[in-house]
């Protein structure tokens, strides 16, 4: 039967997946054939830890004594308006940034938000600018909203943001800024004085094409820092023309449950018309009513996460032995990734060396930055233990 009559973008990524889904696959394949316990799957970034007990009681509670209908009902398309408060409240307590409650959209996960937020700016010939090492979909969502991806190669010194080449990719075309920090893959936070460049940059671009540059901070990693680091600033104190979208997925491990958020900065001219376009995305797209019982659960968790100190004790047990070995390594202050330097130039020959040795790794190159790998540490701190001799045994193979 003749198929040519359907999107062949759409078949070619159902086709082809990522490069983190692959791997991840693959994994499940090996561990059919030699145990689980024998694979040291560190692709994919599904955390390990549970969720606090505040959830699995809430959702009990719900269920034992809630009303059924409404516990399962739609709610609002942009979300519940006491789960929208809270949101807001939260907000407000931990940053005074002054959010209400009709600035926030509630969306399935991180991968909604974006996407949302990305179709409601995007217009026929616009260019959307990110940093390298950034998470893959991001230019796979871009694409889909009919733009383009503009990445600005990475600072491979500290890994924070090349200002004179950021600078010069900026056009009349350039309708948004992407970032995300704490970073996927790299573990690295944005500076305060990185973050207060990039502001006083876009203003200043905003101003001399006499249209806004939006900024999409891509935060659901926001919560997972270590040692007294801190993510500030609150985005929208720094720039008007800023959406954050957030997801519960890491901070409170629910990836599955898809839950999240995005606020639209209430101080942006135009703000009602912004929020519409978000509200006109959302139902373009289907995402409206995110899952009505989780919009329920997080009002309970709000200011609550799961036990980070269980990713703190893998970075540092991962990080330290990688190091003693020869390997080279971003230090991560947050999220839940190691991005290490591969010991030969092509990442994805590395990767598939160290399958020989039962590690399975996410080679760099989908990122943006080639000649790295992604370890995603939110796994048991046991198999990270039982796989230290495995990266020993590669990195000897290299002569390290």
């Amino acid at each position: 039967m003749n198929t040519s009559n359907i999107n062949p973008t759409m078949t070619q990524l159902g086709k082809v997946r990522s490069v983190i889904r692959e791997t991840f696959e693959y994994g499940n394949k090996r561990a059919k054939e030699i145990g689980r316990e024998n694979v040291f799957d560190f692709s994919l970034g599904n955390p390990s830890v549970p969720a606090p007990e505040i959830v699995d009681d809430t959702i009990c509670g719900l269920i034992k004594t809630g009303d059924s209908v409404q516990l399962h009902s739609y709610t609002s398309a942009q979300g519940a308006e006491p789960t929208r408060a809270a949101i807001a409240e939260d907000i407000n307590r931990r940053y005074n940034a002054g959010i209400d409650k009709n600035d926030i959209y509630m969306t399935c996960g991180a991968a909604a938000s974006l996407t949302v937020s990305i179709h409601a700016l995007a217009c026929e010939g616009d260019e959307f600018i990110t940093f390298a090492p950034f998470f893959p979909e991001y230019k796979v969502f871009v694409n889909a909203a009919g733009a383009t991806l503009t990445v600005i190669p990475a600072d491979t010194e500290n890994f924070q943001i090349d200002f004179d080449t950021f600078v010069s990719a900026i056009s009349p075309k350039t309708k948004a800024v992407i970032i995300n920090t704490p970073n996927n893959p790299t573990g690295v936070v944005l500076s305060e004085s990185t973050i207060t460049r990039l502001c006083e940059i876009l203003k200043a671009k905003s101003e001399e094409f006499g249209a806004p540059i939006y900024l999409i901070s891509d935060e659901p990693y926001r919560e997972l820092v270590y040692d007294n680091t801190t993510v500030v600033p609150y985005l929208t104190n720094c720039y008007d023309y800023t959406l954050v979208c957030y997801s519960y997925s890491k901070s409170l491990s629910l990836p599955g449950e898809r839950i999240g958020y995005i606020v639209v900065c209430n101080k942006m001219p135009h703000h009602e018309d912004v929020y519409a376009a978000v509200c006109g995305a959302g139902r373009a797209l289907g995402f409206v009513c995110a899952p009505a019982m989780m919009q329920k659960v997080i009002v309970s968790a709000l200011g609550t996460t799961s036990d980070i100190s269980v990713y703190k004790t893998n970075r540092d047990l991962l990080y330290n032995a990688l190091t003693e070995y020869g390997y080279k390594c971003v230090h991560p202050d947050g999220a839940f990734y190691l991005f290490v330097k591969a010991l030969e130039d092509d990442a994805a020959a590395f990767c598939e060396k160290a399958k020989e040795y039962d590690l399975l790794l996410v080679p760099s190159d989908s990122f943006g930055c080639k000649g790295y790998i992604r370890i995603a540490y939110c796994v048991t701190t046991d198999m990270i233990r039982r796989s230290l001799p495995a990266f020993k045994k590669l990195a000897e193979t290299y002569g390290k």
